[in-house]
């Protein structure tokens, strides 16, 4: 067999394979999940499990060193940020929001509130928060095209 058709074939069986992962998805996993079942894995970020219910309690919770919570700056359900610089958070990847606070955590990325509100998370925290997050309706938008 020639190298074109091999690497063809090749492409063709990958492709495949990604579709039927992509659709293999357990049923329960989107984002209409209710509040007192298991969240959304953190796989790349490798945290545990996230808790949606213990996200919720968390994103309401005052940090201690702010006095601020989660949704006093991204609003109820992570969507109505007071300011239009902060980003709103539901229905966000729940991998790009844990990477993020381990981010702020470390200091490796840095913002005036996030950092210090971040550096008491422990890794669960952190997976509750990206499932909680992750699992409520989302108000993001493609920006694709946009001029």
């Amino acid at each position: 067999m020639s190298k074109a058709k091999h690497a063809l074939r090749l492409a063709i069986a990958l492709s495949v394979a990604c579709a039927l992962a992509a659709c293999s998805q357990p049923e329960g996993d989107s984002s209409g999940r209710s509040a007192a079942e298991p969240g959304h894995g953190s796989s790349s970020a490798g945290l545990p499990q996230g808790r949606i219910a213990a996200g919720e309690r968390l994103a309401n919770a005052k940090g201690q060193a702010t006095g601020q919570s989660c949704i006093d700056c991204h609003g109820a359900d992570g969507n109505a940020p007071i300011d239009p610089s902060y980003p709103k958070l539901g229905g966000q990847y729940g991998d790009y929001l844990a990477h993020a606070l381990q981010a702020y955590r470390s200091g490796d990325r840095e913002q005036v509130l996030m950092t210090p509100q971040a550096a008491d998370l422990s890794d669960q925290d952190i997976a509750d928060l990206a499932a909680y997050f992750g699992a409520r309706p989302s108000q993001l938008r493609d920006l694709h095209g946009l001029k």
